[in-house]
């Protein structure tokens, strides 16, 4: 196949290719940002990425599945669950951007979060969303099946500093209407690492100084020592070359 092409096309080929390697990634947002969602939520996502004047066009994939849509955004007006799975993007002068994973959830109540994985020392916000928005009441956020929180009427959950304590599973509960009692699916958060706080810089400055000054001690009590010691070794050497016996050392033959 390759030898039925003329060298020019061969060349476009090779350097096309070269190109597409080194382009950046397109990036793909979500909006709201929420990527567990309940039938009949809109969302839109955002892909962003360079082009040509002659190529302004877009490209999305659903599940591996090249969709018709190329504009920069492809909006969802009311979810369905057939809709959950693997989004992603690309345009002319831009690599396939990372993959964004949707879940629509069939229920009335899901638990949301901007990140389900989260760096320890980041905050963490969970939400109890219901469906078509309505009041929610007597909400309680549980993790790894303790009640965590308890509000007449606030749905939202926040950790203002994640630590591994919080690494778990949470679910949410609330009164719908005042009549239906609700539960939403456990989802599995992660927190990675450990916070390190960072130190103030006086106290920067302070350790410096105690650390200097450490090591001039140490210094100068490591030439100490061997100055004294070189001094007694030639004590030593001395003593032996004038020492002789006394005549009461003498002893009698």
């Amino acid at each position: 196949m390759w030898q039925l092409l003329p060298p020019t096309a061969l060349l476009l080929l090779a350097s096309t290719g070269t190109r597409a390697e080194g382009l950046p990634k397109a990036e793909l947002s979500l909006y709201p940002e929420w990527d567990r969602l309940l039938e009949m939520d809109p969302v839109t996502l955002t892909c962003r990425g360079d082009h040509t004047e002659e190529d302004k066009s877009t490209r999305w994939w659903h599940n591996g599945t090249l969709l018709p849509n190329q504009a920069s955004s492809h909006f969802i007006a009311s979810a369905r669950v057939n809709d959950s799975g693997e989004y992603r993007c690309r345009t002319n002068r831009s690599e396939l951007s990372h993959p964004v994973r949707l879940q629509v959830v069939a229920a009335w109540l899901v638990l949301q979060a901007r990140r389900w994985v989260v760096q320890a020392g980041d905050p963490l916000v969970l939400r109890c969303h219901s469906w078509k928005n309505l009041p929610v009441y007597r909400v309680q956020f549980f993790q790894n099946g303790r009640g965590r929180q308890f509000s007449r009427q606030n749905s939202e959950f926040r950790i203002s500093v994640a630590t591994g304590e919080h690494n778990g599973s949470y679910f949410c509960r609330g009164m719908i209407h005042d009549r239906r009692n609700e539960s939403s699916e456990a989802v599995q958060v992660l927190v990675l690492g450990v916070a390190i706080p960072p130190a103030p810089p006086g106290r920067l400055v302070t350790i410096s100084l105690l650390l200097g000054l450490l090591f001039a001690v140490d210094t100068g009590l490591y030439f100490s020592v061997r100055r004294d010691l070189r001094n007694a070794l030639k004590k030593g050497r001395s003593d032996k070359a004038t020492w002789s016996k006394s005549p009461e050392d003498t002893q009698e033959q």
